[in-house]
């Protein structure tokens, strides 16, 4: 009995969606070529992390090598974006990761997915809210902060922002009623804000250049006496650093690098466009790569250009950009750079916004979520609930957090969204397409079962047989006992790697300078790593032809989700207490309610009778019947 509850359990948590069941006929496809698609993904990524990120990560964090930590989150993002490329190539329609998850993979990673992308989305609003609360404020002198500091600060707890921003807080809640009342997202005052973003942020950069100072890059601890009395930053390294071009040292740089993986987030919008795009095997990974290129020579330069113009520690933290025009004495450009930024934050906040209602409402008429999010208002036409369950969320979050926590927030949350998307392209391409095997020849089918019955019948031959069934397979396609090995050592994987990365986030001189300890579990660990991912390698690949794949499999998964992991592994304290907090409220929604209102729970997709067999054939990968 309880063997049989486990069984269906553990069903539940991987059945997975019945695209065709449930979807509407799309119409005419849309045709978009590469140059479509990079203006896409530069709009929505070339947003409020420009404005956000830099002066926050140069002021405490990394300093003048903030346009390190901008190279090393490009790096993971393209990784990630390649896995989410292939992601979406095997769902033959546009959706985001969470459509892609409960399709492929199954219900709790779907929901997983789904409820961190929510979490990025509403904090993500709250962020854009709060800079264009401070940028607006820069512009008429810093009255507004004044103000709620000199009346609320004396009562806020030490873990809350310095004073809540109303401003911001009014600001969401204006958006919030527009959406209500069915305002719709304009592609042309996108296009223009774009536009406006693009020149403004070419204007920051060639200025920065011709004003900034290269000693600024090579302070001394004699500069930092000359101005100590005017630095507004501290860091848990040191007040100041230890001076040059990384003054945090390798320490400050992967946890900017952490934080500035928040820049990047939008790049995911164009490998969700696999089946509008033209040639998407070629105009999908070009795209993505030529976005995150262009967004990177956009971020580097806006961080160079800040912190040549002024030092690193006189930044301002709330409005970093206009303020370093007013320092080096253009206070007419200090101006149009704040009216750009405004363009900037308000494009960016209206693409969020209009957003995360469409990731609830759909959650909600999937089940997982309660139903009252899904409902839509009869005149308007909008799901009203979903869209004032997430702008209400949001402006808690802007009244009460500071930006710096907040984008911290963000970037857990993504991170690990983006983790299981790698994840799962690594199971998934070693698991049974049961649609390709149909489609056999009648020899090619005995083929394949007589190779399983060969596999099967390894176990019984003793060790030496066993290693060889995990090195040298028998079969030439993947198999249900294939497919078990992989996602077997795929989890192994995960277990490995965390411990690793949370080992060297850690204690990362002692591991280096070679301490006995710590030095010999982390090369164990990189042994069993190592291992692992070579019996992975060497278990059959389905050959089912897909629009896109990722090359160099299982090994660019593998260093996405490890860089993934080791850039989480930066964050502070607090911010797992906020993420944790959240993942407690998802799984008691999901426990408590969406296992058992799925509209899975009631389709034609069945348990089979015997729970052995049902964990096998639902299994990521696997076809449902």
């Amino acid at each position: 009995m309880l063997h049989q509850y486990i069984g269906q359990f553990g069903w539940k948590l991987l059945r997975r969606r019945q695209l065709k069941t449930r979807e509407q006929h799309e119409g005419p496809r849309a045709l978009l070529n590469t140059l479509d698609l990079v203006a896409l993904g530069v709009g929505r990524t070339l947003g409020a992390g420009v404005y956000i990120l830099t002066g926050a990560v140069a002021l405490s964090v990394a300093g003048p090598a903030t346009v390190i930590c901008f190279l090393v989150a490009a790096l993971s993002c393209v990784m990630s974006s390649l896995c989410f490329a292939e992601f979406g190539a095997r769902v033959p329609r546009s959706g985001t990761a969470y459509l892609y998850s409960y399709v492929t993979v199954g219900e709790l990673c779907a929901f997983i997915t789904g409820w961190n992308i929510i979490l990025s989305l509403v904090i993500g609003t709250a962020c854009i809210a709060r800079a264009w609360s401070y940028t607006f404020d820069s512009l008429i002198g810093n009255h507004i902060s004044q103000v709620l500091q000199g009346t609320f600060s004396p009562y806020m707890p030490y873990f809350l922002a310095m004073y809540p921003d109303f401003f911001a807080l009014a600001l969401v809640l204006l958006v919030t009623g527009l959406l209500v009342l069915r305002a719709r997202e304009s592609a042309l005052v996108n296009r223009v804000f774009t536009g406006i973003n693009i020149l403004v942020l070419s204007f920051i950069i060639v200025s920065g250049f011709i004003k900034g100072d290269l000693h600024n890059w090579q302070l001394t601890e004699q500069d930092y006496t000359l101005n100590m009395s005017e630095s507004r930053g501290t860091s848990r390294l040191g007040l100041l650093g230890s001076g040059g071009f990384v003054p945090f040292g390798v320490e400050g740089i992967l946890q900017g690098a952490a934080t500035c993986f928040y820049a990047f987030l939008g790049f995911d919008s164009i490998a969700t466009r696999g089946g509008e795009a033209v040639n998407p095997q070629r105009s999908i990974p070009f795209s993505i790569m030529i976005t995150i290129f262009i967004c990177f020579v956009a971020y580097f330069g806006v961080s160079a250009a800040l912190t040549l113009m002024v030092p690193y520690y006189l930044i301002h933290p709330a409005s970093p950009l206009p303020q370093a025009f007013l320092h080096v004495g253009w206070d007419a450009a200090r101006y149009v750079v704040a009216v750009g930024t405004l363009c900037a934050l308000t494009s960016s906040l209206l693409g969020t916004m209009f957003t995360t209602p469409r990731l609830i409402c759909a959650m909600a008429e999937d089940g997982l979520l309660f139903p009252g999010l899904a409902w839509i208002h009869y005149r308007t036409g909008t799901p009203v609930m979903a869209i004032m369950a997430s702008g209400n969320l949001a402006g808690v979050m802007t009244l009460l957090f500071e930006l710096g926590d907040l984008v911290d927030l963000v970037s857990v949350g993504t991170l690990l969204a983006y983790s299981l998307v790698a994840f799962s392209v690594l199971v998934l391409r070693y698991q049974l397409d049961e649609n390709s095997s149909k489609e056999k020849t009648e020899e090619g089918e005995t083929k394949s079962k007589v190779e399983e019955s060969l596999l099967e019948s390894v176990p019984e031959a003793g060790t030496s047989n066993i290693l060889r069934t995990l090195c040298d397979p028998f079969s030439t396609i993947p198999t249900q006992k294939s497919g078990q090995i992989v996602y077997g050592c795929a989890f192994l994987l995960v277990l490995l790697l965390t411990i690793l990365s949370l080992i060297l986030a850690q204690w990362p001189s002692q591991v280096f300078s070679g301490d006995p300890v710590l030095t010999t579990v982390a090369v164990l660990l990189l042994l069993l790593v190592t291992g692992v991912t070579v019996i992975i390698w060497r278990q059959p690949q389905s050959p089912t032809a897909l629009h896109f794949k990722v090359p160099a499999l299982p090994v660019l998964p593998l260093v996405s989700m490890f860089l993934n992991i080791y850039l989480m592994m930066q964050m502070n304290t607090g911010t797992w207490t906020l993420f944790g907090i959240w993942t407690v409220i998802g799984s008691v929604i999901y426990f408590g309610y969406g296992i058992r209102h799925s509209l899975e729970e009631n389709s034609e997709q069945q348990p089979p009778a015997s729970t052995s067999q049902t964990l096998d054939e639902n299994i990521p990968g696997a076809e449902s019947s």
